[in-house]
């Protein structure tokens, strides 16, 4: 989880075009492939807001995405905002939007660092 005295977690992200051979770039700069998954879903917006409702299906055969299996019979649901540093009022929005779809969603923070020290 994240700090818990914020309303939502704050990363920084960088956006990049890549070709078709991405895989095979960075395999020659000594990573592997950990997993590959298949999300299936819908994408909602509302003003700079992004929604996404999405079922995670994991490969049978490597590559082949014609034969899925589902993770879970639950969805995933993710709201992000892309925004410039210090704009806490765009957080206040997330935050009051998670608040709505409290009943039917139970929305957390997940602070992918700590995923990966665990």
């Amino acid at each position: 989880m994240g700090d818990k005295n914020r309303p939502t977690l704050v990363r920084s992200y960088i956006e990049a075009c890549t070709s078709s051979n991405l895989i095979p770039f960075l395999t020659e700069l000594g990573f592997r492939l950990d997993h590959e998954f298949v999300l299936k879903g819908y994408m909602f917006r509302k003003g700079r807001m992004k929604i996404t409702v999405s079922k995670v299906f994991v490969m049978l055969q490597p590559g082949n995405t014609s034969n899925l299996e589902a993770l879970s019979d639950s969805y995933l649901v993710e709201l992000s905002v892309v925004a410039p540093s210090g704009q806490d009022a765009v957080a206040e929005d997330m935050k009051s939007f998670a608040e709505q779809l409290r009943p039917l969603v139970q929305l957390e923070k997940i602070d992918h660092r700590r995923l990966f020290h665990t």
